[in-house]
């Protein structure tokens, strides 16, 4: 088979993808490639669901733990990082499941991206100093003014950091607003796992809870005493910004708990809506019911008929 090919497992937060991941990769001699915009953070750990070291030990895990929490880091970096490993790992005979929820990251995969130009530092700098003085209406005038078209292609227009990028491209004479897409190609669709509403919903409140007894505030306060500033990005974890409200004693416990489940239902809510509009996935049904070797042979199942989704050299 000519060509770079990759195992998808997607969907939203908290449906079991690393889970079933793990299972395949420890019986069936399978990589994973985590395609997580959170994980790629050291020291972002528990509330990122980051793979335990048993987990590690058992499986060569990719993706994780590429930049400072300081550090930015885009899909740009990510495809960088991740189409080299996957040829490496085709090279060496080895299969690569690329398991996780950011759909962009996922996406500069299979569909690959269209060169760009780099931000104007100092332009940069003007438009967060506009954000900050004035808003994200300010910016969202700025984009309209400058380019009816260029602000209708933007899918989430309260988001600063997309406004920003989509002005700096404007700026620049780039017609394609949103990511630098190539165009889609049709080719074996990717896995994803669906669980009903409320079901997502009991499993969301569960983990939350089990990342605050397992040390969140810990981890987040560990930050703050560093004094380390975390990146744009970084910032975005859910479960940071709750906790160190938290911390500073703008909220109780039992508040930022219920503001980081309300968040993170958020999320995959977005998550679902976005692999659906954005990628070409068969959605396998799942419950909480059924066992991880149920779900993953339903996994198994769908990438012997469908074969691997070809990765967009």
């Amino acid at each position: 088979m000519a060509g770079l090919f990759g195992y998808f497992l997607v969907g939203p937060t908290a449906t079991g993808k690393s889970t079933v991941a793990q299972w395949i990769a420890e019986r069936h001699g399978y990589e994973i490639l985590a395609a997580d915009s959170m994980q790629v953070y050291r020291g972002i750990d528990i509330g990122t669901a980051k793979p335990d070291r048993t987990a590690r030990a058992r499986v060569r895990h990719h993706g994780i733990d590429l930049a400072g929490p300081e550090d930015p880091f885009s899909v740009w970096s990510y495809r960088n990082y991740a189409v080299p490993l996957l040829k490496v790992n085709a090279a060496a005979g080895r299969k690569t499941i690329v398991a996780g929820g950011t759909g962009l990251y996922v996406k500069s995969l299979t569909d690959g991206l269209d060169p760009i130009p780099k931000g104007d530092v100092s332009l940069r700098e003007h438009w967060n100093k506009l954000f900050k003085e004035e808003g994200i209406e300010a910016l969202q005038d700025a984009l309209r003014n400058r380019s009816a078209a260029a602000y209708e292609q933007i899918s989430d227009r309260k988001n600063a950091r997309r406004l920003i990028r989509a002005l700096e491209k404007t700026e620049a004479g780039v017609t394609g607003i949103e990511e630098g897409w190539k165009k889609s190609r049709v080719g074996a669709p990717l896995t994803g796992l669906a669980l009903p509403l409320e079901q997502l919903k009991m499993r969301i409140e569960s983990r939350v809870s089990e990342m605050y007894n397992a040390g969140l505030e810990e981890e987040v306060k560990k930050f703050l005493e560093s004094g380390v500033v975390l990146s744009e990005t970084a910032r975005q974890a859910i479960g940071y910004a709750e906790v160190i409200d938290l911390l500073d004693g703008r909220c109780s416990r039992e508040d930022a708990i219920a503001r980081t489940v309300v968040r993170t239902r958020q999320l995959a809510k977005r998550q679902r809506t976005w692999f659906k509009h954005q990628l070409n996935v068969e959605w396998i049904e799942v419950t909480t019911a059924m066992d991880t070797e149920t779900i993953a042979q339903r996994v198994l199942e769908h990438w012997r008929k469908y074969g691997p989704t070809e990765i967009a050299e």
